[in-house]
């Protein structure tokens, strides 16, 4: 049996983190992407992005949550340009860091459906892949908690950053590596 455990292929972790004004892409739009290097303290590591609605769906309450309006974000990034800069970051990313780019997030697989669907749909692919590592799951894992234990208010507060999430994307991207670092590294 071959032992997996201790891959040579090196990983970069993306830690990722989107506001949208709906549950689904397609049907509503991702309004904004934030994303860091895990472990990186350089500013060029970081991206972010406010983008311009791509439909007229969305739900209030969801809108309400980025502090952002309709009419603020017909100013912002138009999709497709965001996109191609999306990718092209993490191209540089990866050239920049090597190895494969993995996103890490929390409740990832709500971020991931909207970045997946924003990049193939204006861009062709997703340099991200087609899976991506959540950090809900990994602390369950970690720990043996249930699941209900795993939302970020019940997280005990030495794997919290000092701030709460603030609905910034590119904010809680930075807060959500610091959690997805200090549960690597909890015993």
């Amino acid at each position: 049996m071959v032992d997996h455990s201790q891959s040579s292929e090196q990983e970069t972790f993306i830690s990722v983190d989107i506001e949208a004004d709906g549950p689904v892409p397609g049907d509503y739009s991702m309004i904004s992407f934030g994303a860091c290097v895990v472990g990186s303290d350089d500013p060029r590591d970081e991206f972010y992005v406010e983008i311009s609605h791509m439909t007229d769906n969305f739900v209030p309450e969801a809108l309400a949550v980025s502090g952002f309006d309709r009419a603020y974000l017909r100013n912002c990034e138009q999709p497709d340009i965001a996109a191609n800069n999306i990718v092209s970051w993490l191209d540089l990313m990866q050239v920049d860091h090597g190895g494969r780019l993995v996103m890490v997030g929390f409740n990832v697989p709500f971020d991931w459906s909207f970045v997946n669907y924003y990049l193939h749909h204006f861009v062709g692919r997703n340099p991200l892949g087609i899976s991506a590592l959540d950090i809900k799951a990994l602390y369950m894992g970690k720990s043996g908690c249930n699941w209900a234990s795993t939302s970020m208010s019940r997280l005990p507060r030495h794997l919290r950053p000092a701030t709460d999430l603030t609905h910034n994307a590119l904010q809680d991207a930075r807060d959500q590596a610091i959690i997805f670092q200090n549960i690597l590294s909890s015993n």
